[in-house]
C-alpha cells in the first residue's frame, strides 16, 4: 500500500468525536437493580392486594384507583430497566 494512504495510529479520521468512555464509567450506581426490582414487586403485590380485597385495601376509599397506584409503582420499576448498565 502506498506511504500516502497509510493513517497513522494516533491520526484521527474525525476530529469532533467524542473519546471512548472507559468501561466502569457506564454502570449503574449498586442501589439501582434493587430498587428497580423492589418497585416492581411492590407494585405486584400492591395490585394483588387491591384485587383481593375488591378495592377496599390498601388505601380504602379510593376504590380501584388502588390498580392504578400499583400499575404506577411497577411502571417506574420498569422505566428503571432502562438505564440500567
Amino acid at each position: 500500500m502506498p506511504e500516502s494512504r497509510k493513517r497513522k495510529k494516533n491520526q484521527s479520521t474525525n476530529p469532533d468525536r467524542p473519546k471512548p468512555v472507559a468501561p466502569e464509567q457506564l454502570q449503574s450506581p449498586s442501589w439501582w437493580a434493587p430498587t428497580m426490582v423492589t418497585l416492581m414487586v411492590l407494585g405486584l403485590v400492591w395490585v394483588v392486594i387491591t384485587y383481593l380485597f375488591q378495592g377496599g385495601w390498601p388505601i380504602p376509599g379510593i376504590g380501584n384507583w388502588n390498580l392504578g397506584i400499583g400499575a404506577g409503582i411497577a411502571m417506574l420499576g420498569f422505566l428503571m430497566t432502562m438505564r440500567w448498565k
